[in-house]
């Protein structure tokens, strides 16, 4: 009798357990609709089940279901492939260049490999290489920090895109210099198959402290991103950004300074968050300009002449870690997805250049 009991006593458990596992996959199933429900099962309860399920699926509307098609098309259609493959060079600028002189001997030599593109919000800029003439395109008054700045990357896409044989875009400003060759810039960018936009996760008041409600339901906050404003986009990714109308507006309404008490910069936020819901593996969520914010200013680190040295240039283009400077002061170290992505690109790179000069596919 002893050892019959003993033997009952894991079966009673086994059922008790099973009984519970019953009841909770059913409540996950059939998840309590209303209070009556609620209040059997206790609300602690109904709070506990709705974390655990994913959250339902909203019902789209016309509007967004049109721009998800378009969107989805768009990013399964094959690119255009050229005979002259060109990189579109965008200046965005008050006026004229302070480096055009050195970006004239980056470009020396490589003539029919690119395109220049200047937009000058202030001043007609006064041109000392032939690579720069008549490059300007229209330009209005542009405002930091509102939509207009992401109304100036778009009509300087716009322009670019004209040109069929332009394959990647890069957006650059007056203070920007090359630090490596052409020939390693051109490889790099046309032999990936991603865009370098920069995008990550910011949980401090600069970040997710910006976002607003009214951008629901096509915004939600867990998507919300952020990130440096200079990119490198291939053509797929410029005519998505010039076909979208829907979540545009939802920035330009939305995520401006002083909305509900908050200071949201639409051109930091608006395409590291598209993309980061659309194409989050077609992005490498750090830019190839290297800005460095760990001074924790509104503005960037810059360079005086008293900084400027090889060694300077030789530590900035080593650098193989994407630090992101985070407004609750903790920064996230990208390394591994950096070394990762660089090491991809490269392997590509020797991927068609084999290709290209011997026939390899390998």
């Amino acid at each position: 009798m002893h050892r019959r009991s003993r033997l009952k006593k894991p079966t009673w458990i086994i059922s008790l357990v099973s009984l519970v596992c019953v009841f909770l996959v059913v409540a996950y199933i059939y998840p309590p609709q209303d209070s009556t429900a609620c209040y059997i099962f206790s609300s602690s309860s109904c709070r506990m089940i709705s974390r655990w399920r994913p959250p339902p699926e909203r019902e789209l509307s016309e509007e967004e279901t049109t721009a998800r098609v378009v969107i989805k098309n768009l990013l399964n259609t094959p690119s255009i492939q050229t005979k002259n493959p060109k990189i579109a060079f965008m200046f965005l600028s008050p006026g004229s260049l302070a480096f055009e002189r050195l970006w004239d001997r980056f470009f020396q030599g490589h003539e029919g490999r690119f395109s220049i593109h200047i937009y000058a919000s202030k001043v007609k800029p006064v041109h000392h290489s032939r690579y720069f003439q008549n490059c300007e395109i229209r330009s209005d008054k542009v405002d930091w920090g509102k939509t207009s700045m992401i109304d100036v990357k778009k009509r300087l896409l716009a322009n670019a895109l004209k040109d069929p044989d332009n394959q990647h875009f890069v957006l650059l400003s007056d203070s920007c210099v090359p630090l490596r060759s052409f020939e390693f810039v051109y490889s790099y960018l046309m032999y990936t198959d991603i865009s370098f936009i920069d995008s990550f996760e910011d949980p401090g008041p600069h970040g997710s402290g910006r976002y607003s409600d009214h951008m629901l339901p096509e915004v939600e906050k867990r998507f919300f991103r952020k990130g440096a404003q200079w990119f490198t986009m291939k053509r797929q990714h410029a005519i998505v950004v010039m076909a979208d109308s829907l979540y545009y507006t939802k920035f330009r309404d939305y995520c401006r300074p002083g909305m509900d008490g908050r200071n949201c910069y639409a051109d930091e936020h608006y395409l590291p968050t598209f993309f980061h819901m659309f194409d989050p593996t077609g992005i490498a969520n750090w830019s190839v300009t290297h800005v460095d914010w760990s001074e924790r200013k509104w503005y960037p680190k810059s360079y005086g002449l008293k900084g400027l040295s090889l060694q300077l240039i030789k530590n900035i283009t080593s650098i193989t870690e994407s630090v992101h400077e985070t407004s609750n002061a903790k920064g996230n170290h990208d390394h591994a997805l950096h070394v990762e992505r660089y090491k991809q690109a490269l392997l590509l790179i020797c991927k068609k250049i084999l290709a290209r000069n011997f026939g390899h596919h390998d």
